[in-house]
């Protein structure tokens, strides 16, 4: 097991030190701890399964690509939403400060995350909120109608997949993090909102 630093196991399964993990892991948590200050704490609990981490992080770096309709805070926005409906401690938390830094503005991210319809979205936010939401919450009823509405927003055909595959794919992370007892890092309650406090007072 793993202790985070204030008593708290970060996985209910063994964590494996990085120096023990392959050379690409291993480069992979070097250049989290550059970017963010500190290794992700999913980054270490997932590395039990070192090829399953491989295989997951692949597919999470694809989806969160952005594109000309679907930015990187459109991206993690969904992320956002699915994480609030499953309440998913770790994501929240983790994506939550991704979704502060990519839209520079704290106060909506919070929004966001308390309740997207009072959040002040334009038309096409408020439409892949909808679709990621009832995709989570009612999976069964969803339509065609449904894809043609991301559509009419102005997402492509890639980009409609793409809030789908990200709206599904936030449905497994999610469930993973709490199956396997995840917790996020206490850094990430920090971050953007010490940023946003510093560019405030300057």
């Amino acid at each position: 097991m793993s202790d985070d630093g204030h008593g708290r196991e970060t996985s209910w399964f063994p964590v494996p030190p990085v120096s023990d993990l392959s050379a690409s892991l291993q480069s992979l948590c070097g250049k989290a701890e550059e970017q963010l200050g500190f290794v992700p704490n999913v980054f270490r609990g997932y590395a039990h399964r070192p090829e399953r981490f491989s295989a997951w992080f692949a597919h999470y770096s694809q989806l969160h690509v952005p594109t000309d309709n679907l930015s990187a805070a459109d991206r993690e926005m969904i992320a956002v939403v699915v994480s609030a409906i499953h309440s998913c401690t770790y994501c929240l938390t983790s994506h939550l400060h991704a979704l502060r830094e990519a839209l520079g503005d704290v106060v909506k991210a919070d929004l966001i995350l308390h309740n997207w319809r009072h959040a002040g979205l334009d038309e096409r936010e408020l439409a892949i909120c909808r679709y990621a939401d009832k995709l989570t919450r009612e999976p069964a009823t969803i339509s065609r109608e449904d894809l043609d509405t991301l559509a009419k927003v102005g997402l492509s055909e890639d980009e409609v997949w793409d809030v789908a595959e990200l709206t599904a794919m936030y449905s497994f992370t999610n469930r993973l993090a709490l199956a396997m007892g995840f917790v996020p890092n206490t850094e990430y309650h920090h971050l953007a909102r010490t940023a946003a406090a510093d560019a405030a007072v300057s």
